[in-house]
Formats: structure tokens, sequence, C-alpha cells
């Protein structure tokens, strides 16, 4: 009796989807799967490689021998090998052993489509199931109202390995750990959302999880998958949504994963032009091949699926967009009309977009694409890519080179702080102070802030003001919200030892209220992506380093009137023209005691005048803080 039973998972019209780029629940037939043949139970095992003349799977329960477990090759040409191992489960160490048609090459290789993997540095993939009960049946069916574009969005984003450590045992934090503490902490920070930088299986620490070997089963430093569920769980549970980093732009080129997997370029572009990544020395999906947009696509959808995902934030889409992404003059050909765009990776992110929200219509995907590619977040009806949201990287450059200038020299800068108003609406656009802002020598963000310790506190709690009135969602990196000194380690855990003094006590405090304010007021986010939400009161007073705004909700009561002073300087009976009488009442302060700040705040409520400024009838005199931001509404 041979050791490997005939038996298939897929139909003709399964076949057919793969071969035609259109399967989109390929970890539903790939893999290994835990089944019953013929009243014995074992695992079924499908991979495919077009290129061998012989895939065996080899592991623990054969001793690694090629000879013991030989799958069969389909008839249908679409290059799957497959069959049932009787009594192979749970917890079973296996890979697949590759001899390719090309010039006798054998690979051994990990299961693409996994849902488990050995703790790197060991690479063999685990046969693995759960039966995980899931408890945020509330949050899915309103998770809409959540993700909805009119809806506040303020992401907190992580990278698990070093949020917080156990320093006495020197090690991560386990999922089931995280699904306590950090779930406390988001929430107690007033986050709508949690980003998670990649959690799928990776090799490499210092690749931060950006180079991916195992796409459908998260990485076994911090626990089991079911546990990784737990964490999803409980933050669904507590009103938090998850978004996860996701890359289809690149992988590694391990010798257990994707890169050269049947002894061909199977999964990476053969053209090195288009399959080679030279800033990352990676390789580059071949989106031209139908069936690895299948694999993509599927992967996307298994998150979303499987892990109850809110959405999806797409790294690097500017290095796949374009053909010339980090290469000279002779590196690249240009596409069939002449041009630099990369058609089949814009097809396939159109693609990727469309069966996304038609599967998941209350999920959002979100591009950090660094270019002026037109459209990225407007629906492929429309010409765009599709996507829900997109990185503002302009602002996140121009506000942060503003706000490193010592104050008396940002009069001269007026322009970098107001010009993203120019192009705020042109795209669905996220505001992100993310991981890559605080590597690398660029300092941390408190670190960028100039004066001295207190004018620092004050120049980033400005800025975090500012950016939370600046249309548009937001994101903040994990220590930014307590005032980081040190720039961050992902060897070493965030410095939470900073909490014991003041001003950074102050800052997490201001954060969690500025999250609570954002929130609480519909006006700054209500119509957040489009011009109808804002209106300019004044952005060229350079002289004293003032802008001021008014953000728009659906309601005119809602309306917030926002005043940004960008000096360490008092200003006391500032004239500011407004669109209406009454009285005027602020809301906010950022110089408030309870912050850290001077107290310099404005009187309960302000006599508007009919007296002409700013181009509008009516006008009042109000106090202006040292370096900070005010809120009001008219009464």
């Amino acid at each position: 009796m041979t050791n490997v039973i005939a038996y298939s998972q897929f139909t003709e019209f399964d076949i057919f989807l793969f071969k035609g780029g259109k399967h989109f629940r390929l970890y539903e037939k790939f893999g290994s799967h835990i089944t019953t043949v013929d009243g014995v139970e074992g695992t079924y095992f499908a991979v495919w490689a077009p290129s061998a003349n012989q895939v065996s799977v080899v592991g623990e329960f054969n001793k690694w021998n090629d000879g013991e477990h030989k799958l069969n090759v389909r008839w249908d040409s679409s290059g799957i090998w497959e069959g049932f191992i009787p009594n192979v489960g749970i917890g079973s160490l296996y890979k697949y052993k590759i001899h390719s048609n090309n010039s006798g090459i054998i690979t051994e290789k990990a299961d693409p489509y996994a849902r488990r993997n050995e703790h790197p540095p060991k690479t063999a993939s685990i046969v693995w199931s759960d039966d995980y009960k899931w408890k945020d049946k509330n949050w899915m069916k309103t998770r809409k109202d959540h993700n909805a574009l009119d809806a506040p969005y303020s992401v907190y984003e992580v990278h698990l390995g070093s949020w917080k450590r156990k320093m006495e045992e020197d090690r991560f934090l386990s999922y089931v750990e995280l699904a306590d503490d950090l779930v406390a902490y988001v929430k107690e920070m007033n986050f709508t959302h949690v980003e998670l930088m990649p959690i799928m299986e990776f090799p490499y620490d210092p690749s931060w999880g950006y180079q991916l070997t195992g796409y459908f089963a998260p990485t076994s430093r911090f626990g089991y998958p079911d546990e990784f569920k737990l964490l999803v769980d409980k933050l669904h549970q507590s009103g938090i949504g998850i978004i996860l980093d996701w890359v289809p732009s690149h992988f590694p080129s391990d010798d257990h994963g994707l890169g050269y997997f049947d002894g061909s370029h199977l999964y990476e572009h053969p053209d090195r032009k288009k399959g080679y990544h030279p800033d990352w020395k990676s390789l580059i999906f071949n989106y031209e091949r139908n069936e690895v947009r299948s694999f993509l696509i599927s992967n996307a959808i298994f998150w979303l699926e499987q892990y109850h995902a809110d959405g999806l934030r797409v790294d690097a889409v500017a290095s796949m967009i374009f053909l010339d992404y980090s290469r000279e003059e002779g590196e690249w050909d240009p596409n069939e009309f002449g041009g630099k765009e990369n058609l089949a990776a814009i097809s396939f992110l159109k693609q990727l977009n469309e069966e996304v929200y038609r599967s998941f219509p209350d999920v959002q995907t979100i591009a950090e694409e660094s270019t002026a590619f037109p459209m990225v977040s407007k629906p492929t009806s429309m010409g765009g890519l599709g996507f829900g949201m997109k990185w503002m990287m302009g602002w996140m450059h121009d506000t942060l080179d503003f706000f490193g200038k010592d104050p008396i020299y940002r009069k001269y800068h007026q322009n970098e702080i107001t010009f993203s108003l120019a192009y705020a609406f042109s795209e669905n656009f996220m505001l992100p102070l993310s991981h890559d802002e605080v590597v690398y020598g660029k300092n941390s963000i408190l670190g960028r802030m100039p004066g001295d310790e207190w004018q620092r506190f004050s120049n980033l709690r400005l800025l975090y003001g500012y950016m939370f009135t600046h249309p548009g969602t937001k994101l903040l990196f994990m220590g930014s919200e307590f005032g980081q000194y040190n720039e961050w380690d992902f060897e070493g855990s965030l410095d939470w030892n900073l909490l014991e003094f003041e001003p950074h006590k102050n800052i997490k405090n201001y954060f969690s209220a500025l999250n609570e304010f954002y929130r609480s007021t519909p006006a700054l986010y209500e119509n957040g992506f489009t011009s109808e939400g804002f209106e300019w009161i004044s952005f060229d007073d350079s002289e004293n380093s003032v802008i001021s705004y008014i953000r728009k909700g659906k309601e005119a009561s809602e309306n917030v009137i926002v005043v940004c002073n960008f000096t360490p300087n008092m200003i006391e009976n500032y004239k500011l023209g407004l669109p209406s009488k009454g009285k005027l009442k602020e809301i906010f302060n950022s110089d408030a005691e309870i912050f850290g700040g001077s107290g310099n705040v404005n009187p309960k409520q302000i006599t508007i005048k009919k007296s002409a400024w700013d181009g509008r009838a009516y006008s009042a005199d109000i106090k202006l803080s040292p370096l900070g931001i005010s809120v009001f509404k008219i009464k």
C-alpha cells in the first residue's frame, strides 16, 4: 500500500479560477489540512510546483526522507502536487522536497500556505488547525461604523517585539499577555485602532517583519495562531479595531522561502529588472502571473476572514507601481506604452481592492504610497487604485521639518505648515508619524523638538494638536505618545520608566485627552476627506507664526475654530476673524496646567464683536498660549 493516498480537494472550477488569477480562497485548498479519508485520519497536502518532476513531503514522521511520501501531480497541467498521508496530524513538522526539471536542482521549502511555522531560526512548517470560538460578534456586526470614512480613526502603530518586554526574563510578551497589557493600554489612551507591524512569519528580526516567509502564519515568536486570535478578539471586545501591515511588494531569498521555489522563478518575476529589489536585496512578486495574483489576494482575504482583521496597510506601494523605483537609467525598461508605470502591479492592486471591498465592505485598505501617483484612494470605477486611504507623506515631511526649526525662524517657513491644505483633499489621507520617523539617526519625535525641556514638550503638544485638527485620519508610532527620548530600538523595550517623571506622564495624559477630544468632536472627522470640512481663517500671519482655521462637521452647530501659535511668545488680545456673532468658548487648550502647560487659557466666554477682520464681518480678541493650540466653539 502506498504511503500517499491519491486524494484531492480541488474541483475543476478551482483549477480554472486558479489559473485565471480569480481564485481568492486558495488557503482552503493549498497547504496542509487535517481530514479523514476512508475512515483514516491524516493530512492532505497540496503545493504548486509546475517545474518539478518529483515532490515529496518530508518531516519528523518519515525522518525527513524524500522517498517515503511522494505527492501525485495533477493531470490538468496546473502544476499542483497533492495527496493524503494517513496518521499525520496536528503538530507534525514538515517541508516539501522538490526535484526540479531545471538542471537537477533540488529545493527544500516551507509550505507557502502553512498556518503555523517553527520559531525562527528554525524553518519547518507545522500541520495545524484550531477551532477558536470568537466572542467579538457585537464588534463584527457594527464595525462598519468604526471603520467608516466619516468616523474618528486614530491608530496606534505597534511593533509587538519591542512594545514591552519581560526584562527580567529578557523575552517578548506573548500574544496572551498582550491581550491583557496592550489592549488595556490602547483603551486607556483612547485610540480607535491598533496597527501591527507585520506579524506574518519572518526569519530575520532586523527586518522588523517586512521580509516574510510565512504569509499565512502569525509569527510563532509570541505564541500559537489561536492565541493571536485571542489578541484580536480582546481588542474587538474593547471596541478597538486592528489593522495588519501587509507586504505584497517583495519577499526574501531565504532557502526555505518562496524564492526559486521549484527550481524556477515561480513567485518572483524572472526579469531581474522587475524581479529584484535593489534597496532591500529581496525578490519582487511576478504580478503578471495569474497564479501569483491568486496567491496574494487569497492571502489578503485570509487575514480579513480567518483573523477578523479590520484593515490592511499595504506596504511600499510606490515600489510596486513604478518600474524605475530605486533604479538608475538602464536598470529598468519602460512599459509597452513607453511609461515607467508597472501596469501589471497597478492592475493587481485594483483587483486586490475590488475583491477586498466586495467581500468585506466594512474594512479599509490603506496605501503606504510616497509619490504623487494620482487617485490612489479613489474607486477603481473612476480609474483609481481603489484604496480606502493613503498615507500623507508630504504632510509628515513638511510638518516635522517645520517643528524642528527654532521658533524664531518659523515665520520664514509658514508655507511648510500650510502647504498640505493645497492638496489635502486630492486623496483620503492618513497623517502618519510612523516607525520610519524614529530610526536611523532621525531622532525620536520629542528629540526633534527645539528649545528647553518645557518648550520641547509644549512643541510636542502643539504638534499633536495640529495633527488631530488637520483633515485626515491619524497614526502615531508607539512611545511617541509619552515622549520617548531615544530612537526606537527593535531589540529593546519602550522606555516605560519615563512615566515616573511628570513631563512624560503629562504628555501621555494629554494624548489620551486629545484622542478623546477628537473622538467626541464630529467636526474633526465627519468631513475629514472633503474640502467642505475645512476653511481657512488666516494662513498668512507669518509675522506672529499663527494660523487659524475652521473645521466643519455635518451640522454647522458642530463647527470648531482652531488657532495655533508656533512661537513661545504669549500673545494677548490676538484679533481673530469669525464667521458669525455670539459667544466664543474655548473647549480645548494644549497649554492647560493639567497637561504640563503654563495655564494661559482663555476665559469661559469671549464676546464676539461686529468688527471686520480676516475678511469677515465679526471678530474677537483672544489669548494665544505660548507654543499652544486653542480650539473654540461659537455659542
